[in-house]
């Protein structure tokens, strides 16, 4: 594979955080897998150590580097070490930068040095069980009522809803005049009418604590308003091309695990009196994985400059999600086929990146919706070939 670009702190912070997983996160992940959630004592651990949130700056307890490959080493070493249940990029690059794009001096102040160590921990909630990738279609409301918003409604499938201390809530601020008009809002927890609902069973990712939340006449302090109320939309939007490749991101690393540990079964593993790394078809199924994995690393690291240069887009984004997602789908499938039966059992990672790969042509947009975003991107320019774009 071509060479990767990364500054001699970040191979060192590589290095540190690989160490920090092997010692304080591994070790436990089975524990909250069973249990369905991950101890606060995690995001702790991780805050003491400077690896929660590397971009604030030094005044509210962060580093002040906002080099997205920071977070990009954190989300690979998280899949190579088999921890990705714990999601702690949800928190740090995920959420936490909308506090960053849209809030307050005063919010800030108030709440990133807490998340910075780990005692507030981030959730966001837009999902709705009828509005999912159609944010439009929720039905949350927060109405201005003078010197506060009230809240109501219910969201679903909240990753760290269980967990989460600090909420950032979509909810639609005029409904009846203008019902596409969202506003962000920070609910805390322990706010009156603020209550969680059940830990919901999933397929995968089993140690990520995935809720539904229920807002009865929240009352909401004007001092909690992310942002412009009228321009949540926007605001999300803003956010959406560096969440999909957080979620690319991902995506690639874990299919590069997947990879690696089917390459060492097949090595391993005898049929016939020989091993299956022998055998033609094996040859050919790997050769075929690895070609489209060392071709899309390079299309994931290109982006992570784009986004480092303020130049990445909501199409390219888009591409990477749905490419990655595509490829890590195909990479645990075929990776259980070459396990046979030993990639049904639980007792070999393979089996359980398969049952955890499923949901990733589904959450951060749903590739029929990756489609949709980069097909109208090209059908709505006037028509130049390629050489012409060059």
């Amino acid at each position: 594979m071509l060479k990767r670009n990364f500054t001699e702190e970040q191979v060192m912070f590589r290095d540190a955080y690989r160490k920090f997983l092997h010692e304080e996160i591994a070790p436990y992940m089975e524990g909250w897998r069973e249990a369905g959630i991950v101890d606060r004592q995690a995001f702790r651990k991780a805050g003491e150590m400077g690896f929660l949130m590397v971009w604030p700056e030094e005044q509210y307890g962060g580093l002040g580097d906002d080099d997205f490959r920071f977070e990009q080493i954190i989300i690979e070493e998280n899949q190579y070490a088999l921890t990705g249940d714990w999601y702690t990029t949800l928190h740090s690059r995920l959420v936490g930068p909308y506090l960053k794009r849209f809030g307050t001096e005063e919010q800030l102040q108030r709440f990133l040095p807490d998340c910075v160590r780990g005692d507030t921990i981030l959730a966001i909630a837009m999902t709705e069980p009828d509005a999912g990738s159609d944010l439009a279609g929720m039905r949350a409301t927060a109405i201005d009522q003078g010197d506060h918003y009230l809240l109501n409604g219910s969201k679903t499938f909240i990753s760290n809803g269980i967990n989460a201390d600090l909420v950032i809530v979509a909810a639609k601020t005029d409904p009846v005049n203008n019902p596409r008009q969202i506003g962000l809002f920070l609910v805390e927890r322990g706010m009156e009418g603020f209550e969680r609902g059940r830990n919901l069973k999933k397929m995968g990712k089993k140690a990520q604590d995935t809720a539904e939340l229920f807002f009865n006449n929240v009352r909401i302090p004007k001092a909690n308003v992310l942002g412009d109320p009228t321009r949540g939309f926007s605001h999300l939007m803003e956010a959406l091309a560096e969440e999909r490749l957080i979620a690319a991101t991902e995506f690639i690393a874990a299919a590069q695990k997947a990879f690696d540990l089917t390459l060492e079964f097949v090595r391993e593993r005898k049929m016939f009196g020989r091993s299956l790394a022998d055998f033609q078809n094996s040859q050919f199924k790997l050769a075929e994985l690895r070609a489209e994995l060392d071709m899309q690393q390079v299309y994931i690291d290109h982006c992570v400059a784009a986004v480092n240069e303020g130049s990445l887009t909501a199409v390219d984004a888009a591409k990477a999600k749905l490419v990655t997602s595509e490829l890590l789908c195909k990479v645990v499938d075929e990776g259980v086929q070459l396990h046979g039966g030993s990639g049904y059992m639980d007792e070999y990672p393979i089996s359980r990146m398969y049952t955890d790969a499923r949901v990733t042509r589904i959450y951060a947009g749903t590739s029929e919706v990756m489609k949709i975003l980069i097909s109208r991107d090209f059908l709505q320019q006037d028509f130049k070939p390629f050489v012409d774009r060059l």
